[in-house]
This record gives C-alpha cells, structure tokens and sequence, in this order.
C-alpha cells in the first residue's frame, strides 16, 4: 500500500511540475490583423492626430488608444493623448521638458500639486501635459493635449514665425 502512495505522489508531483511550467513556455498572443495581412507582421504604429511628429516620447510608455481621441478638420487638428508606463514621475518630467526643447518647443507653464502639468506652445500648436503618478502597483500616465491651428501655419516666414498679416 505504502509502494502505491509513493507512486502516485510521484505522479501528481510530476503533473503538477509540468502543468505549471507550461505557462512559461512561448506564450504568443496573436495580434488581430487586416485581412490579407500575416498575423506575424507588426500592428501599425499608433498615429498622432496629423502625424505629430515633434513630441517624442520615451519608449516605455505605451499608447493608451481607449481613452485617447484625434480630431482634424480643413482648419485644425488636435487631440487628447493618454500614454501609460512604469516610469518615475520626475524622470518623466524631466526627459519631456528635454524633449520638447529639443523639437523647439517653447516652456511657457509648470504647475505641482498631485499630478504635474507642462505647457509648451510654438506659432501655430500648442501642447498641455498632465503626469500622473500612478502608485506602486499600476503605471505613471501621460495624458497631453495637443492643438494644431493650420490656418495659422499659413502665414509664417521661412524662419517658422508666425507673421502678422
């Protein structure tokens, strides 16, 4: 009796062993893709509202799409922009204020209280951003809020100043 106790608890112990070290094994999610598309390809970058291309954003931060939202008419485009990360709020702030003073990018507002807000304007956009830190157990987020007056962008001088007309 004692010899057949024995070899089931071999047998558990190894089921078990395998079992739960099934789930360390390649776990691939599939991508939903586009018909005619091959599920292994890249799923396509998440586009700014116009093709911003002058806020760049570190690579730990990943694009929040279900509250995020774009808009662009004949005139204007714009957009509210949720990005979320485990990143420190200070590190974040900083690497932002780089960031948009090297796309030139004009700091025109800084505000503290629980959450950190930015401002940053150039002739024809302007870029409001709030970081929020998200605790020990979930994300810092980066929500910002970008306008774009493409009427304005008409009537600027080779040098990117806006001109009064």
């Amino acid at each position: 009796m004692k010899k057949n106790f024995v070899v089931y608890a071999i047998i558990l112990a190894g089921l078990v062993a395998v079992f739960s070290l099934s789930g360390c094994v390649g776990n691939k999610t599939a991508v939903a893709s586009a018909p005619g598309e091959s599920p292994d390809s890249l799923p396509p970058v998440p586009g700014f509202a116009g093709d911003i291309q002058d806020i760049v954003l570190p690579t730990e931060l990943e694009w929040n799409r279900k509250n995020s939202m774009g808009i662009k008419t004949e005139s204007f485009r714009g957009g509210v922009y949720v990005y979320e990360g485990k990143v420190a709020v200070m590190s974040l702030k900083d690497y932002m204020v780089q960031s948009m003073q090297d796309n030139k990018w004009k700091q025109v507002g800084e505000t503290s209280s629980k959450d950190i807000m930015l401002a940053f304007v150039k002739p024809n956009k302007t870029c409001m951003m709030v970081i929020s830190e998200g605790g020990p157990l979930s994300k810092t987020k980066l929500t910002f809020y970008v306008t774009i007056d493409e009427t304005a962008a008409t009537s600027l001088n080779p040098f990117g100043e806006a001109v009064t007309q």
